[in-house]
């Protein structure tokens, strides 16, 4: 696949909404759904937000795209997210019938696009997604490098103040 300038603004435009849910305090994690070059929805991580463990940034986009396109079905879209998809997010690729995902980081721990799984191109389901990773790969992974960086050390030091005394 040769990138385009197209692919960078809307890797962009995933980063951003990212970014949104790094400002709540949630895993940054952003996407973005475009049809004819134009993005119809929008979504970042909000699980803990919205207290719904459905609240994925590609969840939230691909509802935003139907309700702005008026369907369930979005067979012309394609969805941009920063990270690889996790098993409930591919999912709702395949109901949507989105044909395209391009996205960043690979997740060696929960990715459902060629990580752990590859649900995306498996034979045996009904829809098969054409999968483009690693667009901004290094932008996307500094994110959630540092994002979880950050959360590591300040449980080091809410921690450390409640261990126990030794008695000696």
């Amino acid at each position: 696949m040769r990138l385009t300038e197209k692919d960078l603004e809307f890797m962009r435009e995933a980063l951003a909404e990212a970014k949104l849910a790094l400002a709540r305090g949630e895993v940054p994690v952003g996407a973005v759904v475009v049809v004819e070059d134009k993005i119809v929805g929008r979504g970042h991580n909000q699980p803990i937000s919205l207290r719904d463990p459905t609240a994925h940034a590609e969840i939230i986009a691909i509802r935003q795209a139907a309700a702005t396109l008026g369907t369930y079905r979005l067979e012309h879209a394609i969805l941009y997210s920063t990270l690889e998809p996790c098993v409930m997010c591919v999912g709702a690729i395949i109901n949507a019938r989105i044909p395209i995902l391009k996205f960043g980081a690979w997740d060696e721990k929960a990715g459902a696009v060629g990580s752990v799984y590859d649900l995306g191109r498996d034979g045996r389901l009904n829809h098969r997604i054409e999968v483009y990773p690693a667009i901004m790969a290094e932008d996307c992974a500094l994110i959630l490098r540092d994002f979880f960086r950050a959360r590591r050390s300040t449980k080091a030091v809410s921690y450390s103040g409640m261990r126990p005394k030794s008695p000696h």
